[in-house]
């Protein structure tokens, strides 16, 4: 064989394993949809690197594509129907949006079951998912679930320093359990996806809402605020489950080496890593907000009794609303207690 057909062969043959590595790249292509902005914490912390963990576990055979602010079209709770339907592949999205749809894995959403720690959290829910939570999600494949750092109070001109305070308040929250720690606290639950909230506090629709700090700075939060509030020792007002999750059909026609890189990247060490990120990211969304001026108050163990005393009984009604679907809601709340206090000490 002569030079010049030596080298037109080694041409072809460069460009047909080129053109296979890329047709077999497109197979094993993903759209990852969800409802925050391109520079929240949530795609810059979290999503972007466990992609990228992905992906590189696949030895470049996998490529995920995030699309944020729900550029794919609907309304965040959509975003469970959407992954199930197959509309796309996977989704970040707060199990809360959909009332009543993961009711187990609400356990964690309980004040007083969770108090100040996600990386506990986070590593009960790994620990409890594969026997107490896994029925919850039928028609996806659970690549992770994670709480953020709690629920905290953020108010306009209302400064909240005891219970009596919050009475006839308008707050908002994402989930049905939320509602109930604002019901038993004596205010107005309002329901909205996070992304309305800065309008809805501009207007006067909400005196406040249940959020983490971590929501600040993508939503500036702290233009619309003048408190940020949270209990004693840092205890918050319960938490909120998130999920990412893929759509079943196409999590099972996967072949088995590329299911393993996504376990890889999704196996309890990552858990409880996305616990420490939502951490930082909280850290951050308080000093954003007192920078610019605002209050943040962390009150007393006096004045935190009544709250704790008062949400109380929303660990009761839910477990009492539960066990009409069949679960032993009381275990749940035991078991998650056990497995936050056994990972905090760890």
């Amino acid at each position: 064989m002569n030079r010049r057909i030596f080298i037109g062969a080694l041409t072809a043959a460069v460009s047909t394993f080129a053109l296979s590595t890329a047709a077999m790249a497109q197979d094993f292509t993903f759209r990852l949809h969800h409802f925050l902005g391109q520079q929240a914490p949530a795609q810059t912390k979290m999503l972007e690197p466990w992609a990228k963990a992905v992906e590189e576990n696949s030895g470049g055979r996998v490529k995920i594509e995030i699309f944020p602010s729900m550029t794919l079209g609907g309304r965040p709770p959509e975003l469970i129907q959407q992954v199930r339907d197959g509309i796309v592949d996977l989704v970040w999205t707060v199990n809360g949006y959909t009332p009543g749809l993961f009711p187990r894995t609400e356990v964690m959403e309980l004040p007083i079951v969770y108090k100040n720690d996600p990386r506990a959290a986070n590593l009960a829910l790994y620990d409890m998912f594969e026997d107490d939570l896994a029925e919850d999600y039928k028609g996806v494949e659970v690549m992770f679930l994670h709480v953020h750092a709690g629920q905290a109070l953020h108010t306009g001109d209302l400064d909240v320093t005891s219970l009596e305070d919050l009475k006839g308040a308008k707050l908002r929250i994402p989930t049905r359990t939320g509602g109930w720690v604002i019901e038993a606290l004596g205010a107005t639950p309002v329901a909205m996806p996070v992304p309305e909230l800065p309008p809805a506090l501009q207007k006067g629709v909400v005196d406040g809402a249940l959020i983490p700090w971590e929501i600040i700075p993508p939503l500036k939060i702290q233009d619309q605020t003048k408190y940020q509030i949270e209990l004693n020792e840092r205890e918050r007002f319960g938490n909120t489950t998130f999920q990412v999750s893929m759509n079943q059909a196409r999590w099972d026609d996967l072949p088995e080496d590329i299911q393993q890189a996504f376990r890889d990247a999704s196996d309890r060490d990552w858990w409880g890593q996305v616990g420490d990120i939502w951490r930082a990211s909280d850290d951050f969304g308080i000093k954003v907000a007192t920078d610019a001026g605002n209050t943040h108050r962390i009150l007393s163990e006096e004045a935190t009794q009544p709250f704790l005393d008062a949400m109380q009984p929303v660990v009761a009604r839910w477990v009492e609303e539960v066990s009409g679907k069949g679960i032993d809601g009381a275990a749940l709340v035991e078991k998650a207690r056990a497995l936050v206090a056994k990972n905090t000490a760890n």
